[in-house]
């Protein structure tokens, strides 16, 4: 008969990274004791995923140290599947992005892609600015862009309000991007795959959900410039 897990000592799980300990010996004490309490809670999860993976969802987000998709959407290992950059941007050149979204719309067939972007987001931060980021100003380009599109809005904003503004307005651009992906449009059609906009806000831990700002026209005309056979 198999032993229950024992539980790791209260002493290398709650030791604060500031001690002496090394950072990397308190995130793998943390994963000991945080085995240990799955297994107490969800005894059959790592047999599940260990089979195999059937996430319903993608989500695109920034890579942040402060957004865990995961932890903040209160799911488990195996629940999400994840794409995650500077200030959440999906380009239709990046191949790691679109090998991600080919592989989770084609592949394992989501339910729902996610693009969520964030408050105080240091990709958006400099987006705004005008100095040199070195290898971040190629990155940046298309926020830059979107800035330049809604100059007159943006200016017209107190510079928290207009930090917000342009991580709504980034995320939107993301997802007129997914729109445009052959992928995309075609699970849309053929399974009613589903695409939402997100914004975390990281001084309170809550998601709010963006409007949908389209109409039947545009996806019509958009189906008939990008839908490939």
């Amino acid at each position: 008969m198999t032993k229950n897990p024992q539980p790791p000592s209260q002493s290398s799980a709650s030791q604060d990274t500031s001690g002496s300990s090394h950072p990397l010996d308190f995130a793998l004490a943390r994963n000991k004791a945080w085995v240990y309490q799955t297994r107490n809670s969800d005894p059959d999860l790592f047999a599940r995923i260990g089979s195999g993976q059937s996430p319903e969802i993608l989500w695109i987000g920034c890579a942040d140290s402060r957004i865990p998709e995961t932890t903040v959407l209160g799911l488990k290992p195996g629940d999400v599947f994840v794409h995650r950059n500077i200030a959440n941007i999906v380009n239709a050149t990046d191949l790691s992005a679109l090998s991600v979204i080919h592989y989770a719309v084609v592949h394992l067939k989501v339910k729902h892609v996610i693009v969520c972007g964030h408050t105080s987001c240091g990709g958006v931060a400099g987006a705004l600015g005008n100095a040199r980021l070195g290898i971040l100003d190629s990155w940046l380009q298309p926020l830059r862009q979107v800035r330049a599109q809604h100059t007159a809005e943006l200016e017209a904003l107190a510079p928290a309000e207009r930090a917000l503004r342009l991580s709504e307005l980034g995320v939107r651009h993301s997802l007129e991007v997914l729109r445009q992906n052959a992928d995309v449009i075609d699970a849309v059609s053929e399974r009613g795959l589903q695409l939402h906009g997100l914004i975390f806000n990281v001084g309170t831990g809550e998601l709010s959900v963006l409007d949908e700002e389209e109409g039947e026209t545009e996806k019509e005309i958009r189906g008939k410039a990008f839908a490939l056979k």
